[in-house]
């Protein structure tokens, strides 16, 4: 990491940022955080607070007439012991809304988890590095720098050859997603590549993901903050963590999912709320949890692990989910009009997985990212559905 002196100084605050819930002023930069401070303190485990931390549709948003910048980082990439490291993650430059230019951040941080099952992990430290884009359009021009969806992000300073201003309001709607590691963009080529920000790009709306890897459990303080945070449209992708961890029993769910909608309900009681179940997971589809992970054959792939037979003693599996959560909907939807549901395999189901199979048995490839998005946008943001611009 080397200053251009011959580059303009931009102070990196939280006015530059969007997507982010919150800040942290650390020993080397700013940290976006995805969830605040009142969240933060009641979060369980590292794995949520790894998560929230990995700045997933977390976005610096200037005007500028410049045709280069440099934003001077330190990441923290996690890796997994006895698995090679993943690719460094990806910085996304949009121009006017378009894709640009991309590069990465070599160096910082690693993560490195020791146990899968309990996250365990030890952190070596490393050096920060500088994101360089070059040969911007002339001219004056909205430009977005996308952050790595899967490492968090330190950000250090911010260098251009003419001055940035903070974006000002563009007049779209605010769209808040909630949802697991397929929403935070598990397997995603890149930040504007998960399937979120697919749909968010063709549904003309700004984009906050509160998706958490292996985290939507219905936590208490992840509905107060989605209640705490200005929204016109929000959605739940409710399920596959639960399975997964097998944290709770059907007696258990369904008073959950009302208590986390109420919640919801609090600082959004007429906000257009869609509710959104599992995509299709053969592996889960009717076997319970826990999920396992199964390394034979050299490739990680995942398992359930629990017997079909205790479904009768309300062990979840996700069509027992589908089926609890369309009868939450319909009897809350009698009293609230601006509720709605759909079935994730509408998003993704057995002709998706037909041709565009689970690499890992669990998360899609960055064609599956796409299809889901697509098939969101149709659904969801287009004609009749639930968040068409025509229903404003």
């Amino acid at each position: 990491m080397h200053a251009n002196p011959d580059l303009i100084a931009t102070p990196v605050t939280a006015e530059l940022l969007r997507g982010a819930l919150d800040v942290e002023r650390t020993r080397s930069g700013l940290l976006p955080h995805r969830l605040p401070a009142a969240a933060r303190r009641q979060i369980p485990d590292e794995q949520l607070a790894t998560a929230q931390a990995q700045p997933s549709g977390v976005r610096l948003a200037f005007r500028t007439r410049a045709t280069t910048v440099e934003l001077d980082a330190l990441p923290t990439k996690r890796v997994y012991r006895g698995f090679p490291p993943p690719p460094d993650g990806v910085y996304d430059l949009l121009v006017d809304g378009r894709l640009a230019a991309q590069t990465t951040v070599p160096g910082g941080n690693v993560r490195e988890i020791t146990d899968m099952l309990t996250q365990t992990a030890e952190l070596h430290e490393g050096p920060p590095g500088t994101a360089r884009f070059e040969g911007l359009p002339p001219g004056d021009k909205d430009v977005e720098i996308w952050l790595p969806h899967n490492e968090t992000t330190e950000l250090i300073a911010l260098r251009s050859d003419a001055p940035i201003a903070a974006s000002g309001p563009r007049g779209r709607r605010v769209w808040l997603h909630h949802g697991s590691s397929i929403s935070h963009g598990s397997n995603a080529a890149h930040p504007t590549a998960t399937w979120p920000a697919l749909a968010a790009a063709a549904g003309g709306v700004e984009l906050v993901n509160l998706g958490f890897s292996g985290s939507a459990l219905l936590d208490p303080f992840t509905a107060r903050a989605i209640r705490d945070t200005p929204a016109d449209l929000i959605s739940l992708k409710i399920g596959i963590n639960i399975v997964n961890a097998d944290v709770m029993r059907l007696r258990a769910f369904v008073p959950a999912v009302d208590g986390f909608l109420d919640l919801v309900r609090e600082g959004h009681p007429t906000t257009p709320l869609l509710v959104v179940s599992s995509v299709l997971c053969p592996v889960q589809e009717d076997t319970p949890g826990p999920l396992a992970p199964d390394v034979d054959g050299g490739s990680l792939r995942f398992v359930a692990t629990g017997d079909p037979a205790e479904r009768a003693a309300g062990r979840l599996t996700l069509n027992v989910i589908r089926d609890a959560l369309a009868r939450v909907v319909a009897r809350r939807a009698a009293d609230d009009p601006h509720l709605h549901y759909l079935d994730g395999r509408e998003l993704y189901g057995p002709a998706d997985y037909a041709e565009l199979p689970l690499p890992d048995g669990i998360h899609p490839d960055p064609a599956g990212h796409r299809r889901i998005g697509e098939n969101f946008a149709r659904l969801v943001f287009a004609g009749p559905g639930p968040f068409a611009a025509a229903k404003r």
